[in-house]
């Protein structure tokens, strides 16, 4: 019986820990973004109730084993036993931990490169959730509008006509993954804004895309260079997991504001909340500032 009370109390207070740190990370999964900057409200409400579908398997059931005064009741000897049985259940948990939410070492060398909180990746993070558009490019198009004298919009074999030019950047996602020397082929907003005349109260800019994805940015933020719309990645035509045909990159802010599957730009007057500004992020997300959430 003592060494069944003793089993009960060890995976108790394991899961209990489990419990606070999942409590954590889950709440910060469903929080994120996607960084990626995509996705529509639909995907990412499952992608947020799922979450908490797993946690609650994982946990829900730590509480019905004992009670915290049984386990503070026990001697050394099942406290021993008890951290031998976390590390081993440890060692067994850390397999199904996904790394995105272990912390990384900032290399000195490109230390000065990393905004704070930030981690230096080599890959390509994929953080979208749900069903990706596959839009036929003879379906697609790029329009600005809002704001503007007469809205225009081109067509794919238009767009492709426009200059481009070669972006060689850094990308910093609120997930707290830096990029470095990304490389790009786009066309510059300076470029699309020569062909539409922007009404002198269109001060702001909100970005939308294929699945109802939006995101605002400060229309000064976009031109000198600022931004660009992308259709290349690493001198190959940009994957649909990660935002093509075309998305828009602002490097200078938190990756989300870079809108996968872009389709067009509007010129608004007020700096109105896009889809993951109006849950929570912040209104303008520069990474150097930290500016993830709300107030921050």
């Amino acid at each position: 019986a003592s060494k069944t009370s003793l089993a009960m109390a060890t995976r108790f207070e394991f899961r209990q820990t489990v419990a606070q740190w999942f409590r954590r990370a889950i709440s910060q999964a469903i929080r994120m973004s996607c960084c990626v900057a995509a996705g529509s409200s639909r995907v990412w409400s499952i992608r947020a109730a799922s979450s908490v579908r797993v946690h609650s398997r994982l946990i829900g059931s730590a509480y019905e084993v004992t009670t915290a005064a049984e386990v503070k009741g026990q001697n050394e000897e099942q406290k021993d036993g008890s951290q031998a049985a976390q590390a081993e259940e440890g060692n067994a948990m850390a397999g199904l931990i996904s790394r995105g939410f272990l912390g990384r070492r900032r290399p000195a060398e490109v230390e000065n490169r990393l905004p704070p909180g930030q981690y230096l990746v080599t890959d390509f993070p994929v953080l979208s959730a749900g069903p990706t558009p596959h839009t036929p490019l003879d379906k697609w198009s790029f329009s600005m509008d809002g704001l503007v004298r007469k809205p225009v919009t081109w067509s794919w074999a238009d767009f492709q006509k426009l200059p481009t030019q070669t972006y060689t950047v850094d990308i910093s996602c609120v997930t707290k993954w830096t990029k470095l020397d990304t490389k790009w082929l786009g066309v510059s907003i300076d470029t699309l804004l020569e062909a539409v005349q922007v009404e002198p109260n269109g001060k702001y800019v909100m970005a939308y895309s294929d699945g109802g994805y939006t995101t605002n940015v400060p229309l000064e933020e976009m031109t000198k260079g600022q931004a660009f719309v992308a259709y290349q990645f690493d001198d190959k035509p940009l994957e649909p997991v990660h935002g093509g045909p075309a998305r828009l990159v602002v490097p200078h802010l938190y990756f989300w504001k870079s809108a996968k599957w872009i389709r067009g730009l509007r010129f608004m007057e007020r700096n109105d909340p896009g889809f993951w500004e109006t849950l929570g992020y912040n209104i303008h997300g520069d990474p150097w500032k930290e500016e993830r959430y709300s107030g921050d």
